[in-house]
């Protein structure tokens, strides 16, 4: 039976190179950072080779399915929909892991160990004042949020011109949230290596800003995407998995902000 002769809804993918060439990057990224924490010589070099690696292999394969779902029209809407539940999957998975942070820091907060004092913060920690910069990056993160939906708005309207400045007002944000918190650890009282609270903190907050730099990312990729004509009104779905991802960005910055600077750092 010649399968190509076959009508139907689904996409079946094409044999690619980049699973196998993304899991080799994936490999030298994860003996490189072992090497590296260790103090191995080449170790750093490993990881920025797998980090690269890395990068290009996505950049192929972005390509290919930008060119499938585009040009090549693959993507119905039964496989778009499939795109949707996958999303929704990912965003639960990233929500059980933000879970994890929550739940170590209340756990030493709630019952203070004599290890530290009895104490939340512990004795010796001089956290941050939640008015100043915390406080502002979570004004810009909200505002971010506004001007990523005001972008779906202009999209579905047909408004190319406001929707541009309104994509390029949330990556401004985005990058401006990023520096703010790269200023605060720097000028941060404490390390990761201070305590439990330390961990938990640099822990949770870095591990949202990483995800802040992907958000960023995925929404610059949808903005070129959007500058060169390839969402449409009715297909878009790779703008709104972007906004999809930058709310729940939004949202997980808020519980960090209201449980680890405004109630965990008096």
């Amino acid at each position: 039976m010649n399968l190509s002769n076959v009508k139907h809804k689904w996409h079946l993918v094409d044999p690619s190179p980049w699973p196998f060439f993304g899991s080799i990057a994936a490999l030298f990224i994860t003996i490189g950072a072992a090497l590296y924490f260790h103090f191995y010589e080449k170790g750093g070099n490993l990881l920025i080779l797998g980090l690269v690696s890395l990068i290009i292999v996505l950049s192929f394969w972005w390509r290919d399915v930008i060119r499938e779902g585009v040009f090549l029209e693959k993507h119905t809407t039964q496989v778009t929909r499939g795109f949707r539940l996958g999303m929704i999957l990912f965003i639960i998975s990233e929500i059980m892991f933000f879970f994890a942070f929550f739940w170590a820091f209340f756990h030493s907060a709630l019952a203070p160990t004599p290890a530290i004092g009895c104490v939340w913060p512990p004795l010796g920690i001089e956290t941050f004042d939640y008015f100043a910069i915390p406080l502002l990056n979570t004004i810009i993160l909200l505002t971010s949020g506004a001007t990523i939906t005001l972008a779906h708005y202009f999209l579905l309207s047909n408004n190319r011109k406001l929707a541009i400045i309104a994509f390029f007002s949330t990556i401004c944000l985005a990058i401006f949230f990023t520096a703010l918190q790269l200023f605060e650890y720097k000028t941060a009282s404490f390390s990761i290596n201070d305590s439990v609270y330390g961990s938990t903190f640099f822990m949770a907050t870095g591990f949202h800003g990483f995800h802040v730099i992907i958000g960023t990312i995925f929404i610059i990729v949808s903005f070129f995407r959007f500058i060169n004509y390839h969402f449409s009104l009715e297909k878009h779905f790779g703008f709104e998995a972007a906004a999809w991802y930058w709310h729940f960005v939004d949202v997980v910055w808020l519980f960090l902000y209201i449980v680890i600077y405004f109630w965990g750092g008096k």
